[in-house]
């Protein structure tokens, strides 16, 4: 009786990993704004959420999965200096790995995110993926039911 029920529980947890990893794939979204100065909704610290938006910043779905943030200026510079953008991109980095760094975008210097997941760009670097989160717990809750 115990292995049936091991079976059971085995199944159960690949049948939910298969529909998040489909539901992840399918309808990733990215926080969409643009921000110049220290006044706007888009800047750092991050207030905008998918529950209770905030004016001018919008959770757009992406085809793609990755989603980016780019900083313009200098971070202690001049209220005009300083310009945050979020969006989704239309492809994904030539080696699909998330990561943030310097780099030339229309010959200015910029500071730039890319991550891949649901809203991942709100944060001010990147983050794990949810699905591996919802893995690592249930792989944790199957060993505990184990005699």
């Amino acid at each position: 009786m115990a292995t049936r029920t091991t079976i059971y529980v085995f199944l159960s947890v690949i049948v939910c990993l298969i529909y998040l990893n489909v539901v992840e794939g399918r309808f990733q979204r990215c926080f969409s704004c643009r921000s110049r100065g220290r006044l706007g909704d888009c800047k750092d610290p991050f207030k905008g959420n998918a529950t209770h938006p905030v004016p001018g910043v919008e959770a757009v779905p992406c085809v793609s999965g990755w989603c980016s943030k780019i900083i313009e200026g200098k971070k202690d510079g001049e209220d005009h200096d300083l310009a945050m953008e979020r969006q989704c991109l239309q492809r994904s980095p030539p080696d699909d790995k998330q990561r943030c760094a310097e780099a030339l975008v229309k010959n200015k210097k910029v500071f730039i995110c890319f991550c891949q997941g649901d809203l991942c760009n709100s944060s001010s670097g990147v983050g794990p993926s949810y699905l591996m989160f919802m893995v690592a717990s249930v792989l944790f809750l199957f060993n505990r039911q184990q005699p």
